[in-house]
């Protein structure tokens, strides 16, 4: 799952984006709020962590800017404001959630997967598509009853195909969802991701299929 992450302070911002990371989200960062309005008018993000004492642009006008626009991004205030007041304002200016600092990473981690999954109308974290189930609690995967052994890619690109069930997701949007923008590699990686994926699928004796629609994308029904 890709996101953005628009926090102020260096030291911060970048312990984030190494425990996201590490927990198998693809991150975008920002310092302030002007260079978060760019990266949100240029990519879609299923999930934003907001900061709200922000430079140039303040986190509040940003979530306001974001909830006047059509994208149903889930957004979490992560914020050393602590007063009820706050984040009562932030929750109805349409923040999903809000987390006070400091706090711990392992909170914010559930709380993101969470708001993952209401992002893909999903209310238990148990995907299931024939002998394959996952569990995006756990980040474990098992095929008849075994666990799968996947590189954090190769997970991350099965749970998108198990939420996008039955939708034809083509190269460029698996690309972004799995890749940030500063990505040195094309979206052609995702062909090589994707046999990886299948043949450990194959080899686990996994009873259906991940198609590939030529010129369209890939579906799993």
């Amino acid at each position: 799952m890709r996101l953005l992450l628009v926090e102020d302070s260096q030291r911060l911002r970048e312990g984030l984006q190494t425990g996201l990371a590490g927990a198998g989200f693809a991150v975008d960062a920002a310092a302030d709020g002007a260079a978060a309005l760019a990266f949100l008018d240029a990519y879609d993000y299923p999930l934003t962590v907001l900061d709200l004492g922000l430079p140039k642009v303040d986190g509040m006008a940003v979530l306001a800017h974001l909830r006047a626009g059509p994208r149903p991004t889930r957004v979490l205030v992560l914020s050393a404001r602590d007063q009820l007041t706050d984040r009562v304002a932030a929750l109805d200016a349409g923040a999903d959630d809000y987390l006070v600092k400091p706090f711990a990473l392992d909170e914010l981690i559930a709380r993101l997967r969470a708001l993952s999954r209401r992002y893909h109308g999903a209310t238990t974290p148990q995907l299931a598509a024939g002998n394959l189930e996952l569990d995006s609690a756990r980040r474990v995967a098992r095929c008849a009853g075994r666990p799968l052994n996947l590189s954090p890619r190769e997970y991350a690109l099965l749970e998108i195909l198990l939420h996008g069930r039955g939708r034809v997701l083509s190269r460029a949007m698996l690309f972004e969802r799995l890749y940030g923008a500063d990505a040195r590699a094309s979206d052609k990686v995702i062909e090589v991701l994707m046999s990886g994926l299948r043949g450990k699928l194959a080899a686990a004796g996994w009873d259906r299929q991940i198609e590939n629609r030529r010129g369209f994308g890939y579906v799993l029904d």
